[in-house]
């Protein structure tokens, strides 16, 4: 059958699509230029939407110092008394000290020191750590402090307890709820690492051996302990934003004694730990708790005006 041809113009159903098609467009023109502003709805949801919600300050600290070189020789040479008689070569050693193995040194750094005799040995040890907060509204000075306090309770040292809010109005006969000094996410019942439980089953602090005679730590740190020496584990005052030292004697044999020191503070979003450890060998009595703490503190108290510079 021959093809009819093909002539200008369009009849019938293709002139009708055309004239649809045409008008589809131009209506579509017209509506988009009508709305071209910002539509009403979108403007009432835009004034319904508050402020952006707060971030929270970043920490004092953004990097940390070199750890082997904080402590002074003088220093040093109180701290590890066995190193004078040692040969120059391991003298040295000694002094210089061993960098602790870290994958960034804006975060977390450390070196430990050490000098052995026949008779004693002595070694110091020294970690910082800067914390940092990833959630925008908690600030890194109060991670570290959740840090911080984690450490404490699992040294078995209790938390001071908080003074609570002096009661206002009629209410006022009410006596306030005793606060909590667990750490915080421990579930109701369940006693911190380093705590054990009261029959009750209230936490209580674990028994630390302190002194020359042997004190104990006591439960609640507002109660004076009448067996206290004054050198068991404790809150400290005037060292950073807070602090605190353990105390911790062991017998390594019928002979053999040690006794570590540690002093822990918190200056913002920085943790320091200074632990200082004595083990004597062929002596029937512990090293002295007095000595071991007043040097610790001392080198913590050093460290913390290092970085107030």
């Amino acid at each position: 059958m021959q093809r009819k041809r093909y002539t200008p113009g369009r009849t019938g159903s293709a002139a009708r699509t055309a004239v649809v098609l045409t008008l589809g467009l131009g209506l579509g023109i017209g509506l988009t230029g009508c709305s071209a502003g910002t539509p009403v709805d979108d403007i009432a949801v835009d004034a319904k939407a508050g402020p952006a919600a707060p971030v929270a300050p970043p920490g004092r600290y953004r990097t940390l110092f070199e750890p082997c070189g904080s402590v002074p020789q003088a220093t040093l040479r109180d701290l590890l008394p066995g190193a004078a008689t040692l040969a120059d070569r391991e003298r040295d050693k000694a002094y210089r000290g061993t960098a602790a193995v870290t994958y960034d040194t804006d975060r977390r750094v450390g070196c430990t020191w050490r000098a052995d005799t026949p008779d004693t040995s002595h070694r110091l040890v020294l970690d910082v750590e800067r914390v940092v907060s990833y959630d925008t509204a908690v600030s890194d000075d109060d991670r570290a402090q959740e840090v911080y306090v984690r450490k404490q309770l699992a040294a078995g040292i209790p938390l001071p307890p908080t003074a609570p809010p002096t009661p206002t109005g009629p209410a006022s006969a009410t006596a306030p709820t005793p606060t909590s000094t667990t750490a915080p996410g421990t579930p109701p019942g369940k006693t911190p690492p380093g705590s054990s439980a009261a029959p009750d089953g209230t936490p209580t602090a674990r028994s630390t051996t302190a002194g020359a005679t042997g004190g104990a730590a006591t439960g609640d740190p507002t109660t004076p302990d009448p067996a206290s020496t004054g050198l068991e584990p404790r809150v400290l005052e005037g060292l950073g934003d807070i602090a605190y030292l353990d105390d911790v004697v062991s017998a390594g044999g019928a002979n053999s004694h040690q006794r570590v020191v540690s002093v822990v503070f918190r200056t913002s979003n920085v943790i320091v730990t200074v632990s200082y450890r004595e083990q004597t060998t062929g002596s029937g009595e512990a090293p002295d708790s007095a000595e071991l703490q007043e040097k610790a503190r001392n080198l913590a108290r050093l460290l913390a005006e290092r970085l107030e510079e």
